[in-house]
């Protein structure tokens, strides 16, 4: 590390560095405060700073008393389809639906799927999970018109896959902006984390082969289980896939 770094910082590289080059599995118990402390010539203060960052970046989880513990790995996604992702890294999707409703668009929600004044949007609420760990809360419009009776559709898996087979939508680009949050209380509750976590929010707008907006989402993740690859080709040709 760079001369000048506080010391807590250069405590917490050192136990990313031990966890990867050591190769320690998730759930490993990691040195506890007072052998960092001693370890690295330092007060008990420095070595807590130094675990609450590896916590906060989902490195490390804590069980006082037991101890500081490496976290499972963050699932990696790109933006899409939250069940086909999942699936893709051989791991288990689910979706609990919490509330399904028929709605006249907000004009935030008419603005983003482009549709006239008054129109009616089917609005899905639900809890995504990974191998019965929750990780998200869905918030997705689709227009009303587009999908009849998709709300008597108890399908718990990709509303995607319901778009192509049931309404024969051929999807064709998904964007999305990331933005750092913190969980509220309910929130939080839902996702299982302490009131106050970081989290994210994925706004996201897919469109069919024709350019028409079909879906509009807001997504919030826990940011201790969940990353997001971004690229981004540089050339003639750009393209982003998140």
């Amino acid at each position: 590390m760079p001369s000048g770094t506080p010391l807590y910082m250069t405590i917490a590289a050192d136990v990313r560095d031990r966890i990867v080059t050591e190769q320690m599995g998730p759930h490993t118990l990691l040195p506890s405060e007072r052998e960092l402390a001693e370890t690295h010539g330092v007060s008990r203060m420095t070595a807590r700073q130094a675990l609450s960052l590896l916590e906060s970046e989902g490195v490390v989880y804590r069980k006082p008393p037991r101890g500081t513990f490496v976290a499972e790995p963050r699932v990696r996604f790109h933006v899409g389809s939250f069940s086909e992702e999942v699936a893709r890294m051989g791991r288990r999707p689910a979706a609990q639906l919490l509330w399904a409703e028929h709605q006249v668009a907000t004009p935030a929600v008419r603005r983003a799927l482009e549709l006239d004044d008054g129109a009616a949007v089917h609005v899905f609420h639900r809890l995504r999970s990974v191998d019965d760990v929750p990780f998200a809360l869905e918030t997705t419009f689709l227009p009303a018109e587009l999908t009849p009776g998709i709300l008597e559709v108890t399908d718990d898996g990709s509303l995607w896959a319901v778009l192509r087979s049931r309404y024969g939508v051929e999807l064709a680009r998904s964007t999305a902006v990331l933005e750092s949050i913190v969980l509220d209380d309910a929130t939080s509750l839902q996702l299982g984390v302490r009131a106050g976590s970081a989290g994210t929010l994925l706004t996201r707008r897919t469109e069919d082969i024709s350019g028409r907006c079909v879906e509009y989402a807001r997504d919030v993740y826990r940011a201790d289980r969940a990353a997001f690859e971004v690229s981004e080709a540089l050339g003639s040709q750009r393209l982003s896939r998140v």
